[in-house]
């Protein structure tokens, strides 16, 4: 009987943890300005989207990349900018096939011309973009494109710099 109740507390336990599904956050652009201005750690803001084939291309090695440099505080945050049918079902769905653990938000926000130009002034919408902070060295550095993994690797080492 004992043997049978553990079984069953343990194949709960393994069910609730596989099942665990990532909670995807609505923010506004107010919020998502809060987070980069009271960022206390390294920071990466990645711009993408479910249907972006650039975007989707980069995220592993983005997450690569900012779990190797944990020990550094970096701090990787996937914003998600889907259509709002999208949400959250259809980022949930995405983030869990590809086994996304970095966490990831989603933009609640229609007009780029509003937003787009409080994370960057020369954003012109365009994605997959990235925004790099560091506000204890006053690093920024903001690109519009999609990155290569080395140019990830030498983004993060600027953002360490002088730290």
């Amino acid at each position: 009987m004992l043997v049978l109740r553990f079984l069953i507390i343990t194949v709960g336990f393994f069910m609730a943890v596989a099942g665990k599904a990532q909670v995807i956050r609505r923010v506004k652009i107010k919020e998502l300005e809060t987070i980069i201005a009271e960022s206390k750690h390294p920071l990466i803001i990645n711009m993408w989207a479910t249907w972006c084939k650039p975007c989707v291309e980069e995220i592993p090695y983005f997450q690569q990349q900012a779990a190797a440099h944990k020990g550094d505080s970096v701090q990787l945050l996937l914003v998600s900018l889907d259509f709002k049918e999208n949400y959250p079902a259809g980022i949930r769905s995405f983030i869990k096939k590809r086994k996304i653990t970095s966490e990831v938000v989603w933009l609640d926000e229609t007009n780029a011309d509003y937003f787009c130009p409080k994370i960057d002034s020369t954003w012109s919408g365009a994605i997959p973009a990235t925004l790099f902070i560091n506000r204890k060295t006053g690093y920024r550095k903001f690109a519009e494109d999609q990155l290569s993994e080395e140019e990830l690797k030498k983004e993060i080492m600027a953002l360490l710099q002088s730290r």
